[in-house]
């Protein structure tokens, strides 16, 4: 049975509005696609790290072992036990630290530093070694035997001279030692600075420190250094040497000084005119 031409018509159009309306709809759905890949996706989220229980990590000079000044500075030559490292502020810090307690003299007695003090180890040694090879013979002159070395400054984070502004000093990098002077077992107490100690004795004190350490400041030097002796070991181009003190003799007595002043003359004799040849 065959449909009419009006309905047949109708169909017609119907199925020609149909696959129009799909054709658009898939125009749409290729469209939003494209659109899609054109829009990128955020990354990926990083990997999470492991967690890792921590642990104690020995510091860089531990788990370098002891340095070969360390090992040379045994308790046969003085008692140095090791400090930590200093770092800053700014240019001061220093690594290798001992606490220099006291000389071991070879019959086992002990020369100690008052107070203790902290620096370098390659220091420490060159003042054991000064003090076993030559201050302890040098206090034998002073009648005693040596028993202690009083010092100022060590370890100190300064400029030189204490002055604001200036060049590090070796002592803020724990190379330095200010000594004031040597105590006797008989508790007699010499200065290095002072006039009225035997002149040999300090002009041996003198020419043994300058041999030892590199840098030498005392009376005579900056006008910083007028009442103690500094030693260092700075390291200087051409292997500069520096080696600055006066050994000076004890200022005269007020009286001495008195009789060197020659005295005026005394007055010319003035005769008086007025009773001149006249008798009284």
């Amino acid at each position: 049975m065959s449909l009419p031409s009006r309905y047949r018509a109708i169909m017609v159009r119907s199925f020609v509005s149909l696959k129009l309306a799909c054709a658009l709809i898939l125009l749409l759905t290729m469209g939003n696609l494209g659109a899609a890949e054109s829009v990128p996706l955020p990354r990926p989220r990083p990997a999470q790290p492991a967690t890792v229980q921590p642990t104690d990590v020995p510091k860089a000079e531990e788990a370098a072992g002891p340095s070969a000044c360390r090992l040379r500075l045994t308790t046969d030559l003085a008692i140095a036990p090791s400090v930590a490292s200093i770092t800053g502020p700014g240019e001061c810090g220093a690594g290798d630290l001992v606490r220099l307690e006291a000389a071991v003299m070879p019959d086992n007695s002990q020369v100690v530093f008052t107070p203790p003090a902290t620096i370098r180890c390659t220091m420490a040694e060159a003042l054991a070694n000064w003090v076993r090879e030559d201050a302890a013979a040098l206090a034998q002159d002073l009648g005693g035997v040596l028993r202690a070395i009083q010092n100022f400054d060590a370890y100190d984070c300064r400029g030189r001279n204490r002055v604001v502004g200036a060049k590090i000093s070796e002592h803020g990098k724990g190379n330095a030692l200010d000594m004031r002077g040597l105590r006797l077992g008989n508790g007699k107490f010499f200065e290095f600075t002072d006039a009225h100690v035997s002149r040999d004795f300090r002009e041996r004190v003198r020419k043994s420190v300058c041999s030892r350490f590199t840098t030498v400041l005392g009376p005579g030097s900056d006008g910083y250094h007028e009442t103690h002796i500094h030693v260092d070991l700075a390291e200087r181009r051409g292997g500069y040497r520096m080696c600055q003190w006066d050994v000076r003799d004890p200022k005269p007595a007020a009286a001495e000084i008195a009789a060197t002043i020659p005295l005026p003359p005394p007055r010319p004799k003035v005769e008086d005119k007025g009773t001149s040849g006249r008798k009284l």
